[in-house]
């Protein structure tokens, strides 16, 4: 394995160009986006203190359990400005693309290294959740990580031992990576297929994995503990649910949250044939005689690509759903070195090679560039909106609660605040009170809502991720309640007018008036 020969500046060279692109795309308009509701969530939680802290993450089921205690640290060093709680994952997106070409280096050439490189950094999903405050992309440049230690624990060298530090190292990032999410998890299925043909391999792997499974005990006692609520929003996945998870895997767009473009699904369409074309080309080998070691390298990315669907899939079906486009995000880096691999086959022209390299990077870039700056959900314009329009003596409620956190977000920053806020009544915690309303379904009672019309001339409510009338049932319960809080406020307020903010998960802010 590895890229052959060259000078060492040449070999720089490939990780540090495409690193560099990482990090420009990731940092350009880092801040311009509003916050989301998950974001806000983020925020809420590891604003918290001491038992408080513990309790707020311990309710996400030990989930992102690494992250946030890693945000609340920058939180308490920094303060809380979009800037600093989305630069972590800016790093995590460029570290990502600068692993990406070291395992792609040494699985095949520098020439697949620098392409797998540029298609990592230039990809919607990626730079999507590298400009979040969410857990991602730091997962993933851990899980890509812990692929690299894998590589040097499989093919140690000339000395042929195993070496410490690759052991060390496939732990910590493998706990890392789990640390930073569940659904890491994954991705241990894919590279124990991988090693069916490096069986001497797979004593000092399973040794590794017992190690990082106590490590992450405390994720599991906090998870059972928990249970599977807080993914009540995910379906069971059928043909349908497919579509958005082959998108984002092949960075031709992230639905719901930005539009597709008229090239989203041509460019969908010829990766998916390019990855099946990699595939194909491994079972013609085989069937030709090769032995699985020659064609490891191809198998081991194939596998990083294909298991963690099929592990998902089949374990939504059967248990918990899980199969999203974010939980499979993993999986995207494999695809950038598989499409990689074959727009630089070397049977290929050089001059068709760059090319079609060209004209991938082109179709990604093109996917990517309208998302900048692009608020699809827009809490920091709907926390404005009431700003500029409440009068004293209003009320406002949000549902679900989870809303709350991001208007408290966006209130502490607000340049024009009126002398008087309106009267919390849903919940009824003072509006400037960080508090973590996860997941918070909670409604008014008739009697709650014969009080409100009483004292409060007018009322806001805004409403976001309100369930689904064709979701799961917990959904579509959540939904049911929502449509009957604002028919029984309709009913109680004579004048009721609503605006939409955004589309992924509309805001729409209600006002009702007597």
């Amino acid at each position: 394995m590895g890229g052959g020969g060259g000078t060492r500046l040449a070999r720089w060279g490939v990780v540090a160009a495409p690193t560099l692109l990482a990090a420009v795309l990731a940092l350009v308009g880092l801040d311009s986006r509003s916050l989301w509701l998950d974001e806000a969530a983020t925020v809420s939680i590891s604003t918290q203190h001491g038992a408080a802290l513990g309790s707020a993450m311990a309710r996400d089921g030990g989930n992102m359990l690494g992250y946030y205690a890693l945000v609340h640290v920058l939180i308490g060093w920094f303060g809380s400005s979009v800037l600093v709680l989305r630069l972590p994952s800016a790093i995590g997106c460029t570290a990502t693309t600068a692993l990406v070409v070291v395992v792609a280096d040494r699985l095949f050439t520098r020439r697949v290294a620098f392409a797998a490189g540029v298609l990592s950094a230039v990809s919607l999903p990626a730079v999507y959740w590298g400009q979040n405050v969410r857990s991602y992309a730091l997962m993933m440049a851990f899980v890509v990580a812990s692929y690299l230690a894998l590589l040097v624990l499989v093919d140690p060298g000339r000395g042929g031992r195993v070496s410490r530090r690759a052991w060390v190292g496939y732990v910590v990032a493998t706990t890392l990576a789990l640390y930073m999410s569940f659904v890491a998890v994954l991705v241990v299925p894919a590279q124990l297929v991988a090693l069916v043909s490096h069986r001497r391999r797979v004593r000092p792997v399973v040794a590794a994995l017992v190690v990082t499974a106590a490590l992450c005990s405390p994720l599991a006692v906090l998870a059972v503990s928990r249970g599977s609520g807080q993914l009540f929003w995910v379906p069971r996945p059928d043909y349908r649910s497919l579509g958005p998870v082959l998108v984002s895997l092949t960075s031709a767009g992230f639905e719901p949250n930005f539009h597709l473009t008229p090239t989203s699904v041509f460019l969908a369409t010829v990766t998916v044939v390019a990855f099946l074309v990699a595939a194909a080309a491994v079972a013609a080998r085989l069937l030709r005689g090769a032995r699985r070691a020659e064609v490891w390298g191809e198998y081991l990315v194939l596998a990083w690509l294909v298991v963690p669907l099929v592990v998902s899939f089949v374990e939504s079906r059967v248990a918990q759903p899980t199969f999203t486009a974010r939980n499979l995000l993993i999986s995207t880096p494999a695809a950038a070195i598989v499409l990689a691999r074959v727009v630089c086959d070397r049977r290929l022209p050089r001059l068709a090679s760059v090319g079609l390299l060209a004209g991938f990077v082109g179709l990604r870039a093109a996917q990517l560039a309208p998302t900048y700056g692009v608020s699809p959900e827009n809490w920091r314009f709907a926390t404005a909106f009431v700003l500029q329009r409440v009068e004293p003596g209003d009320c406002i409620a949000f549902y679900p609660l989870d809303g709350r956190m991001a208007f408290t977000y966006y209130l502490d920053r607000a340049v024009d605040v009126p002398a008087t806020l309106p009267r919390p009544v849903l919940p009824t915690t003072p509006l400037r009170e960080v508090i973590p309303y996860v997941e918070r379904y909670a409604t008014l009672r008739p009697r709650q809502l014969a009080r409100i019309r009483a004292s409060c001339p007018r009322l806001w409510l805004l409403t976001s991720h309100e369930g689904s009338p064709t979701g799961t049932a917990t959904s579509r319960l959540n939904y049911e309640n929502y449509l009957l809080l604002a028919g029984r406020l309709e009913i109680l307020y004579p004048r009721t007018s609503i605006s939409t903010v955004g589309w992924a998960s509309p805001i729409r802010i209600w006002q009702f008036g007597q």
